[in-house]
């Protein structure tokens, strides 16, 4: 293959052959391999059936083994059956998209996350471990286990669906907020990294999303306002990241302004938040 030959969206080098795709350039799906965590229902089921309409063969993880059968066969994919605050479930997991993929992940949708709502000193020591491994080592264990392969192959997608509550804190998800900060603040990092690598790393940044996730964090979501946006709309906003290549999307993009007002005017912000909650 010569130096500089357009092929499937990028540009072969001239030292190794290896196609190279601008990190925000366009992801052409053909042949592509996606891996979509948490994917028994919600956000991630949506993400999963958004990426096979549009050409991506999709390995969808989860922990109930039926749903997750359910999705698999609506997409065309394959389930794998985990559960991510285990270590060694999390290697099997990248072991097997893998092995799906021929030898390669070309997406890697970090979406799997867990929730607990309430006083800090209430929560369980078990509950702690398990918030962590799940919202925040695993991903990290996945990206760690798949992105060499990307960077070799000049190519990659790494969407972190993180909240807005790590990037402003919420009163009684303390836990899970400092998760997503902290998950934030690795992909951060890790986009410096990868640089003109053609891989790019993405967080999408949903606020309230109608989902089964706040009955199972033991406390359904009552407030009037901000009202739950479905979860294809942030769906929408992983694959404009993956075909796009873009740092980070809210969604609502209403969002950007608190983090923004927290950034510049923090006593503002926190007097509104005291005030208005």
């Amino acid at each position: 293959m010569s130096g500089g030959a357009e092929v499937d969206g990028g540009r072969a080098t001239a030292e190794t052959g290896r196609v190279r795709v601008a990190a925000g350039g366009p992801a052409p799906a053909k042949g592509r391999v996606a891996l979509v965590t948490g994917a028994s229902s919600g956000i991630g089921a949506a993400t999963a059936a958004a990426l096979a309409r549009r050409g991506y063969r999709v390995v969808v993880q989860g922990r109930d083994e039926r749903t997750l059968a359910e999705v698999a066969t609506k997409v065309a994919g394959v389930p794998v059956c985990a559960d991510l605050s285990r270590a060694r479930e999390v290697e099997r997991l990248a072991e097997r998209a893998l092995e799906v993929g021929g030898g390669r992940v070309d997406i890697l949708v970090n979406n799997a996350g867990v929730g607990w709502m309430g006083a800090f000193d209430a929560m369980p020591t078990e509950t702690v471990g398990q918030l962590l491994a799940v919202d925040l080592a695993a991903p990290i264990a996945l990206t760690r286990a798949l992105v060499p392969g990307m960077r070799e192959r000049g190519f990659g997608r790494v969407v972190f669906v993180g909240s807005i509550a790590g990037r402003l804190g919420v009163g009684g998800e303390a836990v899970y907020a400092g998760a997503k900060a902290g998950l934030d603040c690795f992909a951060e990092s890790i986009r410096g990294e990868l640089r003109g690598t053609g891989v790019a790393v993405s967080v999408v940044v949903p606020g309230v999303v109608a989902t089964p996730f706040f009955e199972r964090r033991g406390e359904p979501y009552t407030r009037r306002w901000p009202r739950p946006v479905p979860a294809g709309r942030v769906a929408d906003a992983v694959v404009r990241c993956v075909e796009g290549g873009a740092a980070e999307a809210y969604v609502p993009r209403w969002l950007r302004v608190p983090v923004v007002t927290r950034a510049v005017a923090p006593g503002v912000y926190r007097w509104l938040a005291g005030r208005f909650g």
